[in-house]
């Protein structure tokens, strides 16, 4: 991960955050040159194509220069940061200043070519975009640490606007000093997302939140006066720069929003689009009476071995799918094509696809065909909480072997889902509403819902996805047969 370029420089090199991943983009450093950093400290916040993490330095010393500007997408193997680990070279290297937008500084092994195209105009990229797919290092060295707050760290950014007039992500601010701030702005996920979209620089902003947390108001309230110096930069020779800042932000062109597909979008689109193209599909729907079910729910959640969890229709909903596989075992498989095999799982992982700011993402509880019902509860909670959070782990998001896609939470009676890749089938539950329904020969108001069903007809052939679609369905209908079947 680390290269020594002389007797008291290191250079800390973009690692494979990911399975295989080739490059992440660098959303947020969390130093500048001439800060002093310890072993384990997060020294920056990258992107990947399944989640944004945080990379930790893995030496003492003082940072001598950062190569890239926030913003910018760095292959795996390049030097993104240089730290003094000698007190000799500490200071010459400080007064460099942090590189030029894309312009690797002394001892880096960027691309020399593309580092200006990459940098011209490149507007700040601040903030995660929270989770729903990720990639990271171990726990342990992705916590974050303490903010420094010491008066020591301030007192190189002083020195460094005169040196390096180049602020790291390609805009000049209006002080003139370098951008990089001894803290972090303090923001939700949903918050910097909006600020990356408008292309607000969150360390402008005054926050108006409790404990200095910047809203939603405050970026509106940052971005408002943007389209003022607009037309002055138009004519201007910055033509260049707003030629680039396209690939990195959204911009409007008055008529139409262009927003750049990268990070969890682009893998998921890439996915998707290799799935429908890989897997021939097949989907069966069923509309089933579900009034026995929700009244459950509503049994369950008084019950003391569920206090504290949450308990909703997806909870049964999950039980009867496992149920299902459990009668019809040959739908929990997968496709080798390279050994043109049939892969039986003796497991279920169980996926649930969640919609989050970053884009889709399918966390999968492990073993879930092996969890009680109050464990399967706390799992789904848990899940669905880590999501919202964006701390989903990279591990929750691979090996998944069945997914369910919960579209009646948006009003949706159903729709035909793309299976998950790898996987062999994906369950739809639509919207559950009181319809008027035929009930022991009377027509009654019934809670009922729409199921649908994908698969892969590779490995499952139409008689085999009926029957797991009619088990669940029977299920739903009848609670009691998860003590019968289960």
């Amino acid at each position: 991960m680390t290269t020594m370029t002389d007797s008291s420089v290191r250079e800390f090199k973009m690692p494979d955050v990911g399975e295989g991943l080739t490059e992440a983009e660098i959303l947020t450093w969390y130093v500048k040159p001439g800060d002093t950093v310890t072993d384990g400290q997060v020294v920056c916040e990258v992107e990947t194509a399944k989640a944004a993490v945080e990379l930790p330095i893995p030496y003492d010393g003082v940072v001598s220069a950062l190569h890239f500007p926030e913003g910018t997408t760095v292959d795996v193997g390049t030097s993104i940061i240089a730290v003094a680990v000698g007190g000799g070279a500490a200071a010459p290297a400080a007064a460099q200043g942090p590189a030029p937008a894309g312009e690797a500084a002394a001892g880096t092994a960027p691309e020399p070519a593309a580092a200006p195209a990459e940098a011209a105009g490149e507007p700040r990229k601040e903030g995660r975009q929270p989770v729903l797919v990720g990639y990271g290092v171990a726990t342990s060295s992705t916590r974050r640490r303490p903010r420094k707050g010491a008066p020591a760290a301030a007192e190189p950014a002083a020195a460094e606007p005169a040196a390096g007039p180049a602020a790291p992500n390609g805009r000049a601010p209006a002080n003139g000093r370098a951008p990089a701030a001894p803290q972090r702005p303090l923001a939700k996920p949903p918050v910097r997302k909006l600020a990356k979209d408008l292309g607000v620089d969150l360390t402008t902003v005054v926050p108006s939140g409790p404990d200095g947390v910047i809203t939603r108001e405050d970026v509106h309230a940052a971005a408002a006066p943007a389209p003022a110096p607009a037309p002055a930069a138009e004519p201007a020779p910055a033509a260049p720069a707003a030629a680039a800042s396209p690939a990195a932000v959204s911009y409007d062109t008055g008529r139409e929003t262009r927003v750049p597909v990268k990070g969890v979008r682009k893998a998921t689109a890439a996915a998707m689009v290799g799935s429908a193209f890989t897997a021939p599909h097949v989907t069966e729907f069923v509309t089933v009476d579900v009034t026995r079910t929700m009244k459950l729910v509503e049994e369950l959640k008084q019950d003391r071995d569920f206090e504290g969890l949450r308990v909703n229709p997806l909870l049964l909903i999950s039980k009867a799918l496992l149920v299902a596989i459990r009668r019809n075992p040959e739908i929990n498989a997968s496709w080798d094509e390279a050994n043109q095999e049939i892969v039986v799982k003796h497991y279920v992982n169980l996926g649930i696809a969640a919609a989050t700011p970053r884009g889709l993402i399918v966390p999968n509880i492990k073993d879930a065909h092996s969890r009680t019902l109050p464990q399967l509860a706390a799992s789904l909670g848990e899940l669905v909480a880590t999501a919202r959070e964006g701390k989903t782990s990279p591990a929750a998001m691979q090996g998944g072997t069945v997914t369910i896609t919960n579209v009646g939470v948006f009003g949706v009676d159903t729709g035909t889902p793309i299976l998950n890749p790898g996987e062999s089938a994906i369950l739809a539950v639509g919207a559950i509403k009181l319809q008027p329904w035929v009930h022991k020969g009377k027509v009654k108001p019934r809670q009922v819902t729409t199921l649908a069903l994908s698969f892969d007809h590779r490995l499952v052939d139409g008689e085999l996805g009926s029957k797991v679609l009619a088990d669940v369905a029977a299920i739903l209908e009848r609670p009691k047969r998860l003590l019968t079947w289960g």
